[in-house]
């Protein structure tokens, strides 16, 4: 019967184990010894399928599931530092101690030595005896760190004022300045404002006109902003440390944002005031030529550094391929707008002072002045309040261009190693930084066939052919799998190096595997 047959086949590759430690491997028996008849064998088979669809091919050999507990993570890595730091050992106590190659998380490192966890516990146990020992050892060690670092701050307390009562003879400079030419530009930028505010003060005193007073309270508020800047500036350059580890560059952003608030309240505030003063109380005001020579002469000064800004942004706009506008608005550095909006500002501010006094002197009313004082005081709350925006979107951690985002994803995009780019990240860091991050889908054959360019194929179909029990089998995984993941990771430092070689700006890369 061709039924028959199929159930015949079907029994055929029925395997039977047990599932009791006292029960045996076999088939059952019937419980007669007459032969079924073909009619039970094919219903009684039929029964079979019907209830067990998956006896002929689910049968296969497991692994046995490995429960991973606290004993398991005593196999993890743990460098000379830490091993030193939070088991209270010395170097010489990690001579003994089994060595292993790591591939180094640096750039500057190829591999690096660490040692395994269980191996320190178990030293440092041997070293201090008790795990109350080592942990009485390790309060000592932190009261000892305490005390050496309240010294320190009184020992520098105690020269600042061995300084002060004896005057600090040493020539002083401003630390971590590495950008000494941007630097004097500023330096020089404060001593100019700082002469113009001097003599429109003089001037302001002289004739008592409110826009001669606005124009003063300009040129402080300038003074200032280049003197934050240059502040910000010295700061921004330090090279990063444990606290905080992507450096100090936002500082000229914050100086820049200081500035911006300083200008809104000290400048526009005062010079508005001022000007409602003279329209609710006007005063006659004096000659006025001494305050036009004054003015004659900022124009001059403000005039020739607001060309040379135009200049230079203009020659950096045609570097990045874009125009004056874009350039200005899409400006990562803050002393751009900066130095572009304060001499601008300048040079307007004068010619409205100017027109505003011009105007008292042809008609004799002190109202005109009153208005100009009101006018520089506008003028100097707009350029605030640019200079607010600019440095909060900075400060927020704004995205680069996506020109520029485009071009960093299709690098990646186009390795051979990389399946696809999710979640990308830019984000500008200033004084020309940026930090990049992405969600890499890496190709897991690609990786593989990376690794196994880098072995002995005859020896791996050597263990291969070796293999007979699934321990066996469950160590062959373990070894080539380990060794495939530190591929992948080789894999993901050779992308965040070559990415930073081939954009240089780029200094911070987090690629996650997905």
């Amino acid at each position: 019967l061709p039924d028959c047959r199929v159930v015949s086949l079907g029994l055929g590759k029925v395997q039977y184990y047990s599932t009791s430690d006292t029960g045996k491997d076999g088939p059952p028996k019937p419980p007669s010894g007459d032969a079924p008849s073909a009619a039970k064998v094919v219903s009684g088979a039929a029964q079979l399928e019907f209830n067990f669809p998956l006896w002929s091919h689910a049968v296969r050999a497991v692994l046995k599931k490995r429960e991973y507990g606290a004993k398991y993570t005593q196999n993890n890595f743990i460098t000379a530092v830490r091993a030193m730091n939070e088991f209270c050992l010395k170097p010489s106590d990690l001579e003994q101690l089994r060595k292993i190659r790591r591939r180094s998380p640096h750039d500057d490192t190829e591999a690096f030595t660490v040692f395994l966890r269980s191996d320190v516990e178990a030293k440092a146990l041997d070293v201090w005896g008790s795990h109350e020992a080592l942990a009485r050892e390790r309060n000592l060690r932190k009261e000892v760190e305490r005390e050496y670092q309240e010294n320190i701050f009184r020992n520098q307390r105690l020269l600042q004022e061995y300084k002060d009562f004896w005057g600090n003879t040493k020539v002083s400079s401003l630390p971590y300045i590495c950008v000494p030419g941007e630097l004097f530009t500023y330096l020089c930028s404060v001593l100019r404002n700082g002469l113009n505010f001097f003599f429109k003060l003089l001037a302001w005193v002289y004739t008592g006109s409110a826009s001669m007073f606005s124009e003063a309270i300009h040129s402080l508020a300038d003074t200032c902003n280049q003197a934050l800047l240059a502040l910000g500036i010295s700061q921004s350059v330090r090279n990063p440390d444990a606290v905080h580890p992507y450096g100090f560059s936002n500082m000229r952003y914050i100086a820049s944002l200081i500035s911006g608030v300083g200008i809104f309240m000290m400048g526009a505030g005062l010079s508005w005031y001022h000007g409602i003063m003279g329209l609710l109380h006007p005063e006659p005001i004096e000659s006025l030529l001494w305050a036009y020579c004054i003015l004659a002469g900022s124009l001059v000064s403000e005039g020739a550094t607001l060309l040379v800004a135009i200049n230079e942004i203009k020659r950096s706009a045609r570097q990045q391929g874009l125009s004056f506008y874009e350039y200005v608005m899409q400006s990562r550095d803050p002393s751009t707008n900066v130095v572009l909006l304060e001499d601008a500002a300048a040079v307007l501010g004068v010619i409205l002072a100017a027109g505003c006094m011009g105007l008292t002197s042809l008609t004799g009313n002190p109202a005109y002045d009153s208005l100009g004082s009101l006018g520089v005081g506008t003028l100097l709350g707009t350029v605030s309040a640019f200079l607010i925006y600019t440095n909060t979107e900075a400060l927020l951690g704004r995205s680069i261009q996506a020109e520029r985002v485009q071009k960093l994803t299709e690098f990646l995009e186009n390795d051979p190693a990389v399946r696809a780019i999710h979640d990308v990240k830019a984000t500008d860091m200033g004084l020309s930084k940026v930090r990049f991050k992405a969600e890499v889908d890496f190709d897991g054959r690609v990786v593989t066939r990376s690794y196994l360019e880098k072995q002995d194929i005859d020896q791996i179909l050597n263990d291969i052919q070796q293999v007979k029990t699934p321990e066996e089998l469950e160590n062959f995984m373990l070894k080539h799998g380990e060794n495939i993941i530190d591929t992948l990771g080789a894999e993901v430092d050779r992308l965040e190096k070559e990415l930073k070689q081939r954009n240089p700006e780029v200094r911070h890369v987090d690629l996650e595997i997905l």
